[in-house]
């Protein structure tokens, strides 16, 4: 069944004010209900009260908005903080560039949506700022999140995306859920959002846990008794499990990651500066971007973890790769690989792969013709290096036809902020902002030229 993307509630909305193509509205549509789908779906209804034109937003989730930040999701089980401030909320920087002349009114709506009008309205503001604006708890940002959503009347379609192909306007995506079966959405754009599934893990063994299955057995009070733990990973999937590991009877913890020691995430005005405004972020060479990215962002824990762990004398850290899982009875034995000397063999009683989302794991949804039409804009196999050098300013894949979103992987390119939660705001102009330059029938001849 092939049909227009479906309203959140009641009958179709379209707005006078939408983007249109032809006599159409246009349509968006975002896989994964998290902050960058709240930040694009907000901005669009700011602009379309303001009469700016907009394309209709459709999210579609299959736990629903916020999930990843709730034990749904499989990331959290929600009772861990926030490692960025809250206030770099769906609408910061705040410093829109989307429109002349309606700028200053673009910012002063999109702040109907902060975090700080969120807690006004629940009458807990003055305690926040009392209490020293402390970082929220995972499933405190999952209830912004929602608050957000039910402000602009979110059109949401609660299901899984289980491929893409590309069609003559645009994207045709299938969607499955358990209540009303599978359906085909025929979109203009799409924008892809979220780390994937939490559910792999380094090998089928009772004591080697993903990271879903390891929230899962903590919000359950059912983690396995050990005594020597390792964490593999070095980014904030891993500091999130670290945070709770210490808080159960253990002898040893051990966290596995490449680097040569435990990185804290930058935090002085220079560092974020490279996050909230990436417009310096072109001038720097690929080289000097990604040693940024690598100090201040990938592989790094935020500082109030980082200082959670400094008087735990059970945490240290083992530099290596994981290249092997073996058996060795009651404990799982691990090769760690370095560069300029030998493997070394650890055994420990239980492992959390806690290593983070796939930066490709999108690749799995798309039909053959659409894959191809990604290896052919990127010139060649689908890599994340590819994909990465591919990403043009509105923070899409530069070559395709039709407009594919991929904030995620738009880091390298385009800015640091892109990626995370630094600036949801310039996320939302980005892809807001740039009008379709290719009409139907001339987004046909190319598409087809290409895979000919």
């Amino acid at each position: 069944m092939r049909r227009r993307a479906p309203p959140y509630s009641g009958g179709t909305r379209v707005f006078a004010a939408s983007r249109k193509v032809g006599d159409r509205v246009e349509t968006l549509l975002v896989v994964g209900a998290g902050p960058k789908a709240l930040a694009v779906a907000a901005k669009a209804r700011v602009l379309r009260d303001l009469g700016l034109p907009a394309p209709r937003v459709v999210v579609v989730d299959r736990h629903g908005v916020g999930a990843n930040w709730l034990p749904d999701g499989g990331w959290t089980d929600g009772r861990h903080r926030l490692g960025t401030s809250p206030e770099k909320d769906i609408g910061f920087p705040y410093r829109s560039t989307w429109a002349r002349g309606h700028n200053r009114d673009i910012n002063a709506a999109m702040t109907a949506y902060s975090w700080t009008s969120f807690l006004i309205e629940h009458g807990t503001y003055a305690e926040w700022i009392d209490r020293g604006r402390p970082n929220p708890y995972h499933r405190e940002w999952a209830r912004y999140l929602r608050w957000v959503a039910g402000k602009i009347d979110l059109e949401l379609v609660r299901g899984t995306v289980t491929g893409v192909s590309a069609a003559a306007d645009g994207w045709l995506v299938t969607v499955t859920d358990a209540e009303s079966g599978t359906g085909q959405f025929d979109v203009d754009r799409l924008m892809i959002t979220g780390p994937g599934a939490s559910t792999s893990a380094l090998a089928e063994h009772a004591r080697v846990l993903s990271i879903s299955r390891f929230w899962e057995l903590v919000g359950r009070r059912s983690l396995p008794v050990a005594s020597r733990v390792a964490v593999v990973g070095g980014g904030e999937t891993a500091a999130a499990a670290l945070d709770e590991l210490v808080r159960h009877d253990m002898l040893s913890i051990g966290v596995i990651s490449p680097a040569p020691t435990l990185y804290t995430r930058g935090e002085s005005y220079f560092e974020n500066a490279l996050f909230s405004d990436p417009t310096a972020w072109t001038g720097l060479t690929v080289a000097e971007r990604r040693d940024a990215i690598r100090r201040c962002d990938r592989g790094v824990f935020s500082v109030s973890v980082q200082q959670n762990l400094l008087g735990d004398n059970r945490v240290h850290h083992l530099q290596g790769r994981v290249i092997r899982v073996a058996d060795r009875g009651d404990t799982v034995a691990l090769t760690l690989r370095n560069q300029s000397r030998s493997d070394q063999i650890q055994g420990f009683d239980l492992v959390i792969d806690a290593t983070g989302g796939q930066p490709l794991w999108f690749l799995d949804l798309l039909e053959p013709g659409a894959a191809d039409l990604l290896e052919l804009a990127v010139g060649g196999r689908t890599t994340p290096p590819r994909v990465e050098a591919a990403i043009d300013y509105d923070l899409s894949v530069r070559g395709l036809p039709a407009k594919l979103y991929l904030p995620n992987l738009a880091g390298v390119g385009q800015g640091p902020g892109f990626p995370n939660l630094s600036c949801l705001g310039e996320l939302s102009d980005r892809v807001l902002g740039a009008p379709v330059r290719i009409g139907r029938v001339e987004a046909a001849s190319r598409r087809q030229a290409m895979v000919d």
